[in-house]
């Protein structure tokens, strides 16, 4: 992989390589945007299968929080940090204080928060070491799991698409296929199951699943198998490149929805969707609840849970804005959130910098 080279193809501005021997700690920081303010994006902990493929999903993954931060209204950039390890296994104390000062080495470029194998009580380690950090836990004055709320505004974001295909928000009889049920599968799954929605699930974790199984009635697939189900809604909720040249043949779904990032492998496969009649909610758009709690704690007048909400129960209008910049310019949905996105990001940074004292 070129680094540099794909980093000039799309616009990123910063890599940051962080290492400590003692802690264990191997991570990354990509910094794509910060025309819009400081680059804010979580911290993800995978096992992943090579350094190149952690960076490649940092930068990946800072590039969607740029959109994501725009298309929400939000006045921050975008980026990403990833720490390679296994979350359940490596994690420990000593390597997030080892991050949380690579972070304030940044001096406020970048803010951290919460993401795949990281939680509340992570980043009040991390914190201990950086003034960047967001997504604390409630006793501390933050906004706690920012979890529920990306699992309200992707079950807000499936009803706009129900809306769209379906004439009703009613999902009464629907079957819903969720793959993932980390914090955000599970809260979404109750979110589903309290509409009527029929559910079948897979995760990696058997212990995930039977909990699903026993508390919801839900119906359990292999994670193989989670791709080929007859099914109403297709939910991807855990890691991306999900939709890819291999699953679009045997996806039997009508809607594509849920809260992992990057899910098409490249931008074909959004093509290859719409020539299907398949509608998809681009992830960046549909998936923005957590970073919009998490950027409520960056508010001058503090964090307010009320007001917080209500700004997450608005994706359902954003998703709907983009299916209709989609049908009315007969584009891909990821293409008209990507053009809602930039026009955004161009018009700030058109704005003449006018010096004010």
């Amino acid at each position: 992989m070129k680094v540099l080279e794909y980093m000039q193809q799309y616009g990123h501005e910063q890599l940051v390589l962080c290492h400590d021997h003692a802690s264990g700690l191997r991570g990354i920081i990509a910094i794509h945007n910060t025309v819009l303010g400081p680059a804010l994006g979580g911290l993800r902990m995978w096992n992943y299968a090579s350094e190149e493929e952690a960076i490649l999903d940092a930068l990946r993954l800072a590039r969607g929080m740029t959109y994501k931060n725009s298309v929400a209204g939000l006045h921050l950039g975008g980026g990403k940090s990833v720490i390679i390890g296994d979350a359940r296994k490596d994690k420990n104390e000593a390597m997030l204080r080892a991050f949380g000062r690579y972070v304030q080495s940044l001096n406020g470029r970048y803010i951290t928060a919460e993401d795949v194998g990281i939680g509340t009580a992570d980043i009040e380690h991390v914190r201990v070491e950086t003034d960047y950090a967001a997504g604390i836990p409630v006793p501390s004055g933050g906004s706690g799991d920012p979890s529920p709320f990306t699992a309200l505004g992707v079950f807000r974001g499936i009803l706009a698409c129900a809306q769209e295909k379906w004439g009703s928000t009613d999902l009464q009889g629907k079957t819903v296929a969720v793959q993932g049920l980390g914090h955000v599968g599970y809260y979404l799954c109750k979110h589903l199951h309290e509409a009527g929605a029929k559910l079948i699930v897979t995760d990696l974790y058997e212990d995930q699943v039977r909990r699903l199984v026993a508390e919801l009635g839900a119906t359990a697939v292999t994670t193989d198998a989670i791709y080929s189900v007859a099914c109403d809604i297709f939910s991807p909720n855990a890691l991306g490149a999900v939709i890819n040249d291999d699953t679009i043949p045997v996806l039997k779904a009508t809607i594509v929805a849920g809260a992992a990032n990057n899910q098409l492998k490249e931008d074909r496969h959004g093509d290859r969707l719409m020539e299907l009649g398949i509608l998809y909610a681009p992830d960046y758009v549909i998936n923005a609840g957590g970073v919009i709690n998490v950027a409520a704690e960056l508010e001058p007048n503090g964090y307010n849970s009320e007001v917080s909400t209500a700004k997450v129960m608005g994706i359902y209008d954003n998703v709907a804005n983009v299916i209709a910049i989609a049908k009315n310019e007969g584009i891909p949905t990821y293409r008209a959130a990507d053009r809602l996105a930039e026009m955004r990001i161009q018009q700030i940074a058109a704005v003449k910098r006018t010096y004010i004292g």
